[in-house]
């Protein structure tokens, strides 16, 4: 990558680089057709390697050249694009700047939050099927995005950044999975970057180990990747660096070396963090760990736990990293506490599993509750829990500079991130069992209020006799309206106000407006529909029971935005006749 993305590339250098790798043997390359500058170039890095073979006198018919798409590099960004009409250009173009007939590897470089996984994978399956690449392989994936694309196409790689200095592809089980199921894994950044690699020189355990061998601790490093199963894939970028790679396949590690590399390394088959011994049985002591979106009631179910004995631990409260609550539970299980409850988020195989693993090691089960909230509960949580705090809706900024000292002051894209990242619970992690508990809502006995609540943006005022009926019966008449002509400088808010106000002598009822004043475009705010903001702060400024509000508009997002809060939703035809 780095011949093609750093500032100061000289493709005469570079070439020079390709080609002592193809002297020394080497003959596999992996690049990708975003691996350039901007977008102006893409293929850069395919164009240097198709050179390189090009002016080469040696065998091509043994180099194996896998390539990625499905980034872009719009400006100099990392952008992913993971459409299928996408992912068939670039393969085409790949071809091109290759030179070659048929990729051998190709591989989807990142998973696209804007298209769905499956769509990504179908349309690597068809460029299989129609003879334009081998074989088909996945970069920064986890487990669960694995098995669904096996279940599309045969997958014969999986890329993840691993090197003696992060196991991050261990502790996911990526790496475990990938060796049972017999898909290569190939390790990308083997040495961590090059501020690490330099790091592995004045490493005491590799030095130790190189002393056996004509080697460096680097290639020790690497040489340790390999022997246990995985394929690195160094980014050289000066020729003396291409001969040092191309020694690691030779390096013999003995029983003593991987023993002293075991027990240094994250890759080591064994827990790198013993608890205290404890004689704690199932019925004495046992580990819960709660997981579920931000908002999703976390908490108060955690507190049921703490009425039947348990000591609740949370990094809420901690501070600091999850990995950072296992001395906290060593201190527990010393001082004799053996009922624990964790409930932070744990959206992922990874987060989850170094508590799985003390678990294991203290001798204690683990059970996992999944507290199983729709993304549409956990919305009015959060909302309910930001006026309870702050009174109001936070504005986009001030939500921002809450967040950095309230774990509960979230934006909207936080839940939506975590739906995108969920990794659900199997036993396959070493839970004892798994509860998915369903979330349930409950409504405030003082909350009988009824309401008539309207989309301001429709031509409501041709409304108002039948407003001014429901007023009479008995219902609170309401409003809610987006205008983002604030936020785009084209009005004020005294003005809106103003419009308002004249809206409301003009209907002759005493509605209340509330508006979202921010613009389009992803959501910051949770004022703007379909987030329920607007309900949920009406529902408790006059006290509403959303089973006896109606909603009424016009819009495709009208009836979700009902939905969420527990409203009954009218079109506004069918409501008004």
């Amino acid at each position: 990558m780095r011949l093609s993305t750093e500032p100061d590339r000289e493709d005469a250098r570079s070439l020079a680089v390709l080609h002592a790798a193809l002297d020394a043997d080497i003959t596999f390359f992996d690049t990708a057709d975003a691996y350039c500058w901007t977008d102006e170039e893409t293929g850069h890095n395919e164009r240097l390697i198709a050179a390189a073979l090009a002016t080469w006198s040696g065998d091509r018919s043994r180099i194996v050249v896998a390539t990625k798409g499905g980034l872009t590099r719009p400006g100099g960004r990392w952008t992913p694009n993971g459409r299928g009409v996408h992912l068939r250009t670039a393969c085409e173009a790949s071809l091109r700047a290759l030179g070659l007939p048929r990729i051998p590897l190709y591989q989807l470089h990142a998973v696209d939050p804007r298209t769905p996984l499956g769509t990504s994978v179908r349309a690597l399956a068809a460029l299989q099927r129609d003879g334009l690449v081998e074989h088909v392989g996945l970069c920064n994936v986890t487990v669960g995005q694995i098995e669904e694309a096996r279940s599309i196409c045969e997958i014969a790689s999986v890329q993840v950044e691993l090197s003696v200095w992060n196991d991050d592809a261990v502790v996911s089980g990526v790496a475990g999975y990938c060796l049972t199921n017999g898909i290569r894994l190939i390790a990308h950044r083997p040495l961590g970057g090059p501020g690490r690699a330099r790091r592995a020189g004045r490493d005491a355990t590799l030095t130790s180990v190189l002393s056996h061998h004509q080697a460096t601790a680097q290639e020790i490093a690497l040489a340790w990747l390999v022997h246990n199963g995985f394929a690195p894939i160094p980014g050289a970028t000066r020729v003396e660096t291409t001969q040092s790679i191309a020694r690691v396949p030779a390096i013999q590690l003995t029983d003593e070396d991987r023993g002293l590399l075991n027990e240094h390394f994250p890759l080591a088959p064994k827990r790198r963090h013993t608890p205290p011994a404890t004689t704690a049985t199932e019925t004495q002591g046992e580990v819960v760990l709660i997981m579920g979106l931000p908002a999703a009631g976390k908490t108060t179910l955690a507190q049921t736990f703490v009425r039947d004995g348990f000591t609740r631990l949370s990094r809420d409260e901690q501070g600091g990293s999850l990995r950072g609550l296992l001395p906290a539970l060593d201190d527990l299980v010393a001082a004799g506490r053996t009922k624990i409850v964790l409930d932070n988020t744990y959206v992922s195989r990874k987060s989850r599993a170094r508590v799985v693993d003390w678990a294991s090691a203290a001798g204690l089960p683990i059970r996992c509750v999944w507290l199983d909230t729709s993304i549409e509960d956990a919305q009015v949580n959060a909302v309910s829990r930001m006026l309870s705090t702050y009174g109001r809706l936070l504005e986009p900024g001030e939500l921002r500079e809450a967040a950095k000292t309230n774990v509960n002051a979230i934006g909207p894209g936080v839940q939506f991130r975590y739906q995108r990242d969920l990794e659900p619970p199997t036993e396959a992690e070493g839970f004892s069992r798994i509860d998915t508990v369903a979330f349930a809502r409950t409504v405030d006995s003082a909350f009988t209020n009824r309401a008539v609540i309207v989309w301001c943006d429709e031509a409501i005022e041709s409304r108002a006799e039948a407003l001014r009926r429901c007023a009479a019966d008995g219902w609170r008449v309401l409003g809610v309206a987006w205008r983002p002509q604030i936020a785009e400088g084209r009005a004020t808010v005294p003005r809106v106000d103003a419009e308002v106000a004249r809206l409301r002598e003009r209907l002759g009822v005493a509605i209340d407006v509330a508006y979202c004043s921010h613009g389009g475009g992803p959501p910051v705010c949770w004022c703007r529909k379909p987030l329920p903001g607007l309900l949920v702060a009406f529902i408790r400024k006059y006290r509403l029971d959303p089973r006896s509000c109606v909603y009424v508009g016009g819009g495709a997002q009208d009836p979700g935005f009902a939905r969420r809060v527990g409203m009954e939703y009218r079109s506004a035809s069918n409501f008004f006749g």
